[in-house]
C-alpha cells in the first residue's frame, strides 16, 4: 500500500553557518533505513566538516553551486547537474559563492549522523 508523506522533518545541520535539511524519507521521517531523500538549503560561503560516510550519496543541484571536495580535487556542481559520492571516500560539501545552493540528496543506506563519520 502506498504511504503518503505529508510533511518533511526539518533539521538544522552543522557547519560554519546553519543549513536547513528537509528529510522526506529516511530514518527520522519515514523510518526507512535503506534510503534517505532530503532537500538541503544552504547559504552562500557555507562549509561543513569533511566526512568519510558509510553510505553512497546521489546529489542533484536545483539552484546555485555546490562544491564537493575529495582528497585530490574538487567539483563545482551547478544547477541542473548531479554527482555521486561513494561510501568510504573522504568528501566535504560547501557553497563557494554568495549565492548558496539548494539541492536534493539521496543516501543509500539512509543517512545518520553516526554513518557520516564527520571529521572532528
Amino acid at each position: 500500500m502506498p504511504v503518503k508523506i505529508n510533511n518533511a522533518s526539518v533539521f538544522t545541520a552543522m557547519g560554519n553557518k546553519p543549513i536547513e535539511i528537509r528529510e522526506f524519507f529516511g530514518k527520522v521521517n519515514s523510518g526507512s533505513e535503506e534510503i534517505s531523500i532530503a532537500r538541503l538549503i544552504c547559504p552562500g560561503n557555507w562549509v561543513e566538516p569533511g566526512q568519510k560516510p558509510d553510505f553512497d550519496e546521489y546529489t542533484i543541484v536545483l539552484k546555485g553551486t555546490l562544491r564537493v571536495s575529495a582528497k585530490d580535487r574538487y567539483y563545482d556542481i551547478n544547477a541542473g547537474e548531479a554527482i555521486i559520492t561513494y561510501k568510504g571516500e573522504w568528501i566535504q560539501y560547501s557553497t563557494p559563492t554568495g549565492e548558496g545552493a539548494d539541492y536534493i540528496a539521496v543516501c543509500i543506506p539512509a543517512f545518520t549522523i553516526e554513518k557520516a563519520n564527520r571529521d572532528e
